[in-house]
């Protein structure tokens, strides 16, 4: 099997259950952004350990889930399967209860922050603004029209808020960022 099918020459990309579309419509940009970010999780997954690289190797399979709906021509959602290619509120509902536990653990600073202050919390960082285009290409697919009664733009929201206090749980001991003094 070859890598490359040259059906994609024309500018024109299959769905799941299929159809063709222009690669630059709504719902490739939205789920192209969604692959974007699982591609950042693995960086900071990369950069994990323990749980926590478990836990964004889940993260990474979800958006599998949000991918596969966001490929899929909205004529053909009733094939979707739920937590497999539809994203549910199950499915935001585990981020909630996520982000309420590590905020229990790690509270939230009352100013900006500045990412860098180490590499993995810069790397959930990265994930958590590659999150937020995803979520922002996401809403312009459903505002043409392509995500009746879906989850999907629910679930990146919470996404990025989670990866916001995974960095600030990575980052225990920080404090505001201050110029360096010059040697």
């Amino acid at each position: 099997m070859k890598i490359y099918t040259k059906t994609g020459d024309d500018g024109k990309t299959g769905l799941l259950y299929g159809g063709r579309v222009w690669k630059d419509d709504e719902g490739p940009e939205a789920y192209g952004a969604v692959d974007e970010a699982v591609s950042a999780l693995g960086v900071a997954r990369a950069a994990a350990a323990g749980e926590l690289a478990v836990h964004l190797l889940a993260l990474q399979r979800d958006l599998f889930v949000v991918g596969a709906e966001l490929a899929t021509d909205p004529d053909n959602r009733s094939k979707l399967q739920p937590d497999i290619s539809l994203t549910t509120t199950g499915m935001v509902e585990r981020l909630e209860r996520v982000i309420d536990e590590v905020v229990e653990q790690h509270p939230l600073p009352q100013e900006f922050v500045v990412p860098g202050e180490n590499p993995l919390e810069a790397a959930l960082e990265l994930a958590r603004a590659t999150v937020r285009r995803a979520e922002r290409r996401v809403t312009t697919y459903a505002r043409a029209g392509g995500l009746e009664e879906s989850v999907v733009p629910v679930y990146l929201n919470r996404l990025a808020d989670l990866l916001y206090v995974l960095a600030r749980s990575a980052a225990p001991t920080w404090e505001p960022t201050r110029p360096r003094e010059e040697a």
